[in-house]
């Protein structure tokens, strides 16, 4: 299998990705839920690092001077792919991420661990971006922090939804930023490789859930 197979594979193993009747938090009814809250091993986490360690690989061989976590999701990931990119490719990155509030005491600063410099080369990690929020916080954060270049954002899954225009919240993050947007799987990959497959002998979109599926998409999928 491909790590974006085995990736798909993980998270139903991980009660991460799960399909049912659900709402997000904009309010959509959606069949399909991703809750990257449900990681919670040490052995989950090794493994999470190294599919987000295979895609940074995968897009961005080189030009790399730092991963950035945004608080609070995006910490372990950061520092999972750091050490996994190390591990498994031998490139020993530096990471950082934000507290939610400014230290007044110490060194003080809203960043922890590297410090980036001006020039630097910033991947952003996050784990499923609805809205855009916290990427767009995190970009409006680096701007007080060092003149650094936002080379990409690596997300988990791209839901492929419209976020406030016609194309989707990663479509809008690319116009408005110029940052490259890398998902390691998007809705369509998972589709495509669950439909009728077993997973430890259950089926979890079978033709009823794949029509609700591509229902939604069509509904709420982005236009371009």
């Amino acid at each position: 299998m491909t790590y974006q197979e085995e990736f798909i594979t993980f998270m139903v193993r991980a009660g991460v990705l799960t399909f049912g009747d659900f709402t997000t938090k904009s309010g959509r009814k959606t069949p399909y839920f991703i809750n990257t809250g449900n990681y919670k091993t040490g052995a989950q986490a090794a493994q999470l690092g190294d599919y987000y360690a295979a895609c940074i690989q995968n897009h961005l061989p080189d030009g790399v001077d730092c991963l950035f976590g945004p608080a609070y999701k995006g910490i372990p990931l950061a520092v999972s792919a750091a050490a996994s990119l190390y591990r498994n490719y031998g490139r020993d990155l530096p990471y950082c991420f934000n507290r939610k509030e400014a230290k007044d005491h110490g060194e003080g600063g809203v960043m922890v661990g590297y410090r980036p410099q001006d020039g630097d080369r910033v991947v952003i990690v996050e784990d499923v971006v609805t809205a855009g929020t916290a990427v767009r916080e995190t970009i409006e954060l680096f701007r007080h922090v060092a003149q650094v270049r936002m080379r990409a954002l690596i997300v988990s899954v791209d839901r492929m939804e419209r976020g406030t225009r016609e194309c989707s919240t990663l479509d809008e993050l690319r116009e408005d930023y110029g940052i490259a947007v890398h998902p390691i799987v998007t809705v369509r990959e998972i589709i495509s490789f669950l439909h009728n497959r077993e997973i430890d002998g259950r089926v979890y979109i079978d033709d009823q859930m794949k029509g609700k599926m591509e229902a939604y998409l069509e509904q709420y999928g982005a236009r371009k």
